[in-house]
């Protein structure tokens, strides 16, 4: 059996990974996001899915590294991890009644071939007509400051929406385990 890598530190994604029942560890990347801002919404999180993955990858050699982004747009306007309450507050106003798309890319690396096999997944989400008082109750009863887009779907933050368009609803929390389970199903990784 290949020994696996989740080149994240996001607990998120390592609940998902979890739910497999495969044996892990973790590994925190080290990529300057920065430096890769003026790509598409689907190239920039392919682009870091890539990245991640190779950044741990020379630490890891005979294992099969996962890397995942996701990058969430409102129009033309990217969304980000909120940080604060103020800010978690501002930017699920800017949502409400809006439609956000969520460009989630995953990437397993074999670091024994070098093969590389990588997906993308686009979900989108229409918010509800949120009134600030909504918003507000959501936010002290469930601050999601470190959540792209600034809730958690997997919990109340479902609430706020109206509907939701994917091929995979555990990309919206940040790890499409489907598009996981085929791509380590070609390098010979059974999940039963």
């Amino acid at each position: 059996m290949h020994k696996i890598v989740l080149a994240s530190s996001s607990i998120y994604r390592k609940t998902l990974l979890e739910s497999l029942h495969l044996p892990f560890c973790i590994a925190s990347p080290t990529v300057d996001e920065q430096n890769y801002i003026k790509k598409t919404p689907s190239e920039l999180a392919i682009t870091l899915a890539k990245i991640k993955a190779k950044s741990v990858a020379t630490r890891y050699p005979e294992h099969l590294i996962i890397g995942s982004d996701q990058v969430a747009m409102l129009n033309d306007q990217q969304l980000t991890k909120p940080g604060t309450l103020k800010n978690n507050i501002a930017q699920l106003q800017l949502c409400a009644n809006q439609e956000v798309k969520f460009y989630t890319s995953i990437t397993v690396l074999n670091t024994t071939t070098g093969e590389q096999i990588t997906k993308l997944d686009i979900t989108t989400v229409q918010f509800k007509a949120l009134s600030d008082k909504q918003i507000e109750r959501y936010v002290h009863i469930e601050p999601s400051i470190h959540c792209a887009g600034g809730f958690q779907v997997e919990k109340r933050g479902i609430a706020l929406f109206q509907r939701v368009q994917t091929e995979d609803p555990n990309a919206l929390v940040g790890l499409p385990l489907i598009k996981l389970i085929s791509i380590l199903e070609k390098f010979k990784v059974q999940i039963f």
